[in-house]
């Protein structure tokens, strides 16, 4: 992989991690587009770092209150303050994708990865994205997030093991349906995605390791993520107090249909 691929895979990762659009499907896209090799899930999953490390500075003031929240209630073994319960509600909506994501593991590589799937889910959860938010009224607020609710939440996460579904939309899309207003909804996602992204860059990195190869292209490619998903959580997070997800869901709909478009120009099989 050259440095200019691994910049562009960086950039794609970090600009499409935390929009609805789905970064799976746009790292498994782009080298099929493109005609490049395909870097594999480790390579995928070592940018993601760069988007640990974006999600971590901008939250920095929420993760050192939930930090100090979670010593308290070890030490005093009680819930006491609503930054107690958002611990606790982070670890609630943490576990379902911690399990689904030993589970599916080897399917998240290999079958789930076929592009007819990913046009697929970009254009059915892009669909479900849109008509969810349209639907649901703007009622609720993360103070009012219950244990179930976050559970909820969680379970959603699991579906983005399949590229296309989009952590942050399946994750956006389930906070909307259970009434969250646009942002509290963003703002729990990319709280939630710091436990999972981290248990993932910690469960492949070691593999990206003993690849043996140069390191530099890893390097750049993480440091492009870092400042794309920067870049991204602030856009994001300033779009949604007055906008809907609407044009989210136009984009992964005409991305989808443009797969479709290119797998039969190429006779490429869709199943």
């Amino acid at each position: 992989m050259t440095l200019w691929q691994a910049i562009i895979l960086g950039l794609v990762q970090g600009l499409t991690e935390f929009l609805p659009v789905s970064s799976s499907a746009h790292l498994s896209l782009a080298p099929w587009l493109l005609g490049w090799n395909t870097p594999g899930l480790a390579f995928d999953v070592g940018l993601h770092l760069g988007s640990l490390v974006a999600v971590a500075w901008y939250f920095r003031a929420d993760w050192i209150a939930l930090a100090r929240a979670a010593i308290g209630m070890l030490r005093t073994r009680r819930v006491s303050s609503p930054v107690d319960r958002r611990v606790l509600l982070l670890m609630a909506a943490t576990v379902p994708a911690g399990v689904g994501g030993l589970l599916l593991q080897d399917y998240a590589e290999t079958v789930f990865r076929h592009p007819a799937i990913t046009a697929t889910t970009l254009i059915v959860l892009g669909l479900i994205l849109w008509a969810v938010d349209r639907a649901v009224s703007q009622s609720r607020s993360l103070d009012v997030l219950t244990a179930r609710d976050a559970w909820l939440i969680g379970l959603a996460q699991v579906c983005a093991l399949v590229p296309g579904v989009s952590r942050s939309g399946a994750t956006m899309t389930a906070g909307r349906a259970l009434g969250l207003d646009r942002a509290s909804a963003a703002r729990f996602s990319f709280l939630m995605s710091f436990p999972i992204i981290c248990a993932a860059v910690t469960f492949k990195l070691p593999d990206v390791l003993r690849d043996g190869g140069s390191m530099m292209p890893m390097i750049v490619g993480i440091v492009a993520a870092a400042i794309s998903s920067w870049l991204a959580i602030t856009v994001l997070l300033r779009y949604v107090v007055n906008n809907s997800f609407g044009i989210f869901a136009v984009y992964r709909v005409l991305l989808g249909l443009t797969v479709f478009a290119l797998l039969a120009w190429r006779g490429q099989p869709v199943a």
